[in-house]
């Protein structure tokens, strides 16, 4: 069972949305007739999913939706009637994992809010891929110029530099990168 936070403008579609997930064996955590309190309702029913239908998705809606994105990202199904190739671009970078062109029927509902989750988990694991190689090749640069300062004050080689890093790491308990971080800091206060 899914916890579905619903957001729609039109009552009548908000209902038929919450009686075909209500079939499907899902929960509605909320229903919201526009995107503007989005994030708070985020954080207080801590929903699955999210599904939006919109006629056409307003800036504000989107605006709403990036901050959401940012600070409680959840997989969003938005479906809309306008099929316009930048708008559908701008929900896509807002934070829209599915975007359906048309209305839903409520037999397709439950295979499309797979889709979103699915293609959310894609993106998030993408994205810690991101921010794991950003954050290795960050250390990575921070002891290549720790090693280098070491060469140059110590006249060591790059092998021998790299050692008396791994062993002042080893002596402190500490990571290497944030170790060879505290040498560059020292160095600039000794410069």
């Amino acid at each position: 069972m899914l916890r579905v936070l619903v957001v729609d403008s039109s009552r009548e579609r908000a209902a038929d949305v919450c009686a075909a997930l209500a079939l499907a064996g899902h929960q509605v955590t909320a229903v919201l007739s526009s995107a503007f309190e989005l994030s708070a309702q985020v954080l207080a029913t801590k929903p699955d999913v999210i599904f939006i239908q919109a006629d056409s998705p307003s800036r504000d809606t989107l605006e709403h939706l990036a901050i959401m994105n940012r600070d409680c990202p959840r997989p969003v199904l938005l479906c809309a009637l306008e099929a316009d190739s930048q708008l559908i671009r701008r929900a896509v970078n807002a934070g829209v994992s599915s975007y359906i062109v048309d209305s839903v029927a409520p037999e397709r509902l439950d295979a499309l809010v797979e889709v979103a989750i699915a293609q959310f988990e894609a993106f998030q694991h993408l994205r810690a891929e991101r921010d794991d190689a950003t954050r290795r090749l960050s250390e990575r640069i921070t002891i290549d110029r720790a090693k280098g300062l070491l060469m140059k004050a110590r006249g060591l080689d790059e092998g021998e530099a790299y050692h008396a890093l791994r062993k002042l790491a080893m002596e402190r308990g500490r990571k290497l990168a944030d170790v060879a971080q505290d040498v560059i800091d020292m160095a600039s206060l000794l410069l």
